[in-house]
Order: structure tokens, then sequence, then C-alpha cells
């Protein structure tokens, strides 16, 4: 996927248009987005390690720390990446690197994961899931994608969080599927074991199949959810899956 940038015509477009023209289409159009080569988190990685090394902790260098983290490296990461690069680059350079990403990341102590979880991910979270609170044990979060031909839902969950048994009804097609993108989660058919699912896992679901689907105990999980379409569909909600099994899951 290319990577678009305007920065470059925004700032310097009038005074330097050439300078601008390489900046936006080839610096960013064509070296970052060489993704077969090197992933936008490695690249991310390599440019916050170059310019800490020459002491650049200017705007550039929260805007490549805010690259790195929308790319997937996490605050934890990154306090070992400047950790590292401590010791080659030194150390007055790593403090001053320090104190802006501490501003950079500083949400991510406080929410208990959520926005690494979501930064690992090219989907958003959405809002709270008020409307199916009832049907979850613990918070889970809802982003509608696609409304119009087929009903696609990004739908997280934080820790523990799981929605009941439940069964998708239809008179004519109808079911569901789940795509995995973040973190790691459980679904389960009634009267067989949990399958542990992992992103890129896909599950699909027929109708008048008793299930339930949701987060690992130690771990934010996000799916899409892919409303197949039908006649008559429902959804049928029944009870929320029992503790004690739940606690079992690795």
């Amino acid at each position: 996927m290319a990577v678009k940038q305007t920065a470059g015509r925004d700032a310097l477009g009038e005074f330097a248009p050439k300078f601008a023209q390489l900046n936006d289409d080839v610096l960013f159009g064509e070296v970052w987005s060489r993704e077969n080569l090197l992933s936008l988190r490695d690249r991310s990685l390599v440019t916050v390690v170059s310019l800490m090394s020459q002491g650049l902790v200017d705007s550039s260098f929260q805007y490549h720390l805010l690259n790195a983290k929308k790319n997937g490296i996490t605050k934890t990461e990154m306090a070992e990446i400047l950790t590292h690069a401590a010791f080659y680059a030194g150390w007055p350079k790593a403090w001053a690197a320090f104190y802006m990403a501490k501003e950079v990341y500083k949400e991510d102590g406080n929410d208990g994961g959520k926005s690494a979880h979501e930064n690992s991910m090219i989907f958003p979270i959405g809002q709270p899931n008020n409307a199916f609170a009832q049907y979850f044990v613990g918070q889970s979060y809802l982003a509608p994608l696609s409304s119009s031909q087929v009903g696609i839902f990004n739908v997280t969950f934080e820790p523990k969080c799981r929605n009941n048994w439940h069964i998708h009804h239809a008179d004519k097609g109808g079911g569901q599927i789940l795509i995995c993108v973040a973190g790691r989660g459980y679904y389960q058919e009634w009267g067989k074991a949990p399958q542990e699912l992992h992103p890129g896992d896909v599950v699909n679901i027929p109708t008048g199949v008793k299930h339930w689907h949701g987060a690992a105990p130690d771990s934010w999980f996000s799916h899409l959810a892919i409303e197949v379409p039908g006649e008559g569909c429902s959804n049928q909600w029944l009870e929320a899956v029992d503790q004690e099994e739940y606690s079992k899951l690795n």
C-alpha cells in the first residue's frame, strides 16, 4: 500500500517545490511504500533510531514517533528501542528522545493496553458497545465498517470479555463470518472444545449453531463480524459462558 504524504508540499511547495516533490513522492511515495522489503513498522524503527542518533528530537522526531506508534510499535517496545540505542547514540540523546516519547505514549499506560491494541490493527476500535452490553461479560467496542450490501463490523473485546452463548437464525441464508484482525481470542460451539483464534483466522458460523466468541483472559481481541445476507435473520441470545470453564482457558 502506497504511503501518501503532503507535508512537503504543504510546508515548502512554493519555496522549494522540487524538495517538496522528492519528500512526498519519492521518500514516502516510493521508499516508505516498499513493504515487500521492509514493513512500515520496521521502517519506523529504523527512522526513529536514526533521528535519535543525530540528536534530532524536533517536530520531525515527534512525527516519526507518532508514526511508529501507528505502525504498531508499543510503548514497551519503544522504551527498549531507545534504551538499546542509547549505548550507541549517546546517553544525553536518549534522555531527550525519552522526554518526547513519553509524551507521545503517555495515554498507553492508563488505558489497560487499549491504545496499543488499536495501534496494532488498521481498523478503529470504535465506541463502547452499549446497545448489546447486556449480552456481554466485560467491555466490548463496536466500529461499523459497512452497513450497505453486507454488514461488516469490527468488534473489540477487552481481556476477559466475551459474549453470551447465542444462535443465528434465518429462514434462508444467514449466519456470520468472523475474520480475526488483532490480539488473541476464542470461539466455541456447543458440545465442542474452544478454538483459539489469532489474526488471520476465519470462522464460518452457520445458522442454528449455539456458540460464543470473545477475548482470551490475558489479551485484547478484535474480529470483523460479517453478517451473511439472508431472509428472516435474527439472533437468539442465551446464557452467559460458565465462568469456571472460561477461567480454564490459557
